[in-house]
């Protein structure tokens, strides 16, 4: 069998740290050590007395009991703790592919699971929403859903369009489940980073075949941690254990010893509310390039992460284009092609102010400056 490839994490880990501005990313800039240790306050003596030894491999009980809070309902045994969600989700996947049958992806979305239900040999269906206004067809979902379908797979809020669809896509998700006895699996990684400050409605709960996946790196602007987490049952979370015997064995413990810090409730408010901040600035900074722009692109608002997608009003090859970019100006942006969208880009808002405006600055001066192997194709 042939190895499907993760194309848009190949593109940004070979040159993320290559260029001079990154627009690629979706989460916020990330905190300093020294920045989330004074948030913590968090004395150096104490870091000193962390051993640094296996840490129980599902992740300790108070670091699942602290993210089992955030899930009405949950116990540290519904909790599994992985090196991101990245891990959580793989794990998560596997299992689920060796019940059989097919899954079917929600698109856009992040390409994880789909890449590696493919490389496990999975029949995937994918369930579209509406490009005109990134809306579900929920018609579509019941269609696509059949006795042969083992689970669906969905991003909410989602990546790459921003959108929060609120408590009928939850329910109507379920039920499509629940029709067939399949399993749901929400990727919720950006719950926590809405720019209205209202959290998106998680799925944990609605239904007992649900697996829900998130982690420290998006709203919480800690993706060097690599702590992520599923929520399920607990005969679902032990299955998963036993396959990350198999992949990292246990979590770093020094990210452990944070993770548990930051998911106090009163440090996970401060972290949510810098990002918050951060995401309803640069938005506006975004909005503002974009405005200046309209005749060349249409943009909605995004309603959750440090993304929005843009779409041009003329047929691009946005690959090229952000080859271009990286190239010509050291910057590096995501192109839709990698989400099966040509013509959209995904630009982050995460970065700080002044080198989100620096790296529109220079998108602008490709787009305005036509070269050999012009992207336009008209």
């Amino acid at each position: 069998m042939s190895f499907v490839p993760f194309v848009m994490e190949r593109w940004q880990s070979r040159y993320e740290h290559e260029v001079d501005l990154n627009l690629s990313e979706s989460g916020v800039h990330p905190l300093t050590l020294g920045e989330l240790g004074e948030l913590l306050g968090v004395r150096t003596d104490e870091l000193d007395q962390v051993l640094l030894e296996y840490v129980q491999s599902n992740g300790t009980p108070e670091l699942r009991e602290r993210i089992a809070a955030m899930y009405p309902g949950a116990g540290a045994e519904n909790v599994v703790v992985g090196n991101g969600s990245a891990e959580a989700n793989f794990v998560a996947a596997w299992d689920l592919a060796s019940s059989g049958g097919e899954f079917v992806f929600m698109e856009p979305n992040y390409f994880q699971i789909r890449g590696v239900a493919e490389n496990l040999g999975v029949p995937v269906k994918s369930w579209w929403l509406d490009s005109a206004d990134w809306e579900p067809d929920f018609d579509a979902l019941d269609e696509l859903v059949t006795d042969a379908t083992t689970a669906i797979f969905v991003c909410h809020p989602n990546n790459p369009t921003g959108r929060v669809f609120g408590n009928e896509f939850v329910d109507r998700v379920v039920q499509a489940a629940e029709r067939v006895g399949a399993w749901v699996l929400a990727d919720e990684v950006y719950r926590g980073a809405e720019h209205d400050g209202v959290e998106t409605p998680s799925f944990w709960g609605t239904y007992d075949k649900v697996v829900t996946t998130c982690g420290l790196s998006k709203a919480y602007g800690l993706p060097g941690l690599r702590i992520g987490w599923a929520v399920a049952p607990p005969e679902f979370t032990d299955r998963l254990w036993s396959r990350m015997d198999y992949t990292s064995i246990s979590p770093s413990t020094l990210s452990e010893w944070l993770a548990t810090r930051a998911l106090e409730p009163g440090c996970r408010a401060s972290l949510l509310e810098r990002t918050r901040r951060i995401l309803t600035s640069n938005w506006q900074v975004l909005e503002a390039w974009l405005a200046e722009r309209s005749e060349t692109f249409r943009w909605p608002q995004p309603q959750a992460g440090a993304i929005s997608l843009v779409e041009f009003r003329n047929d691009v090859s946005t690959g090229a284009l952000a080859e271009r970019l990286r190239v010509e100006e050291s910057c590096l942006i995501q192109p839709g092609d990698q989400f099966g969208l040509p013509r959209h880009l995904r630009l982050g808002i995460g970065p700080p102010a002044a080198q989100l405006q620096d790296g529109l600055e220079r998108l602008g001066r490709v787009l305005d400056n036509p070269g050999t192997g012009d992207a336009s194709e008209r």
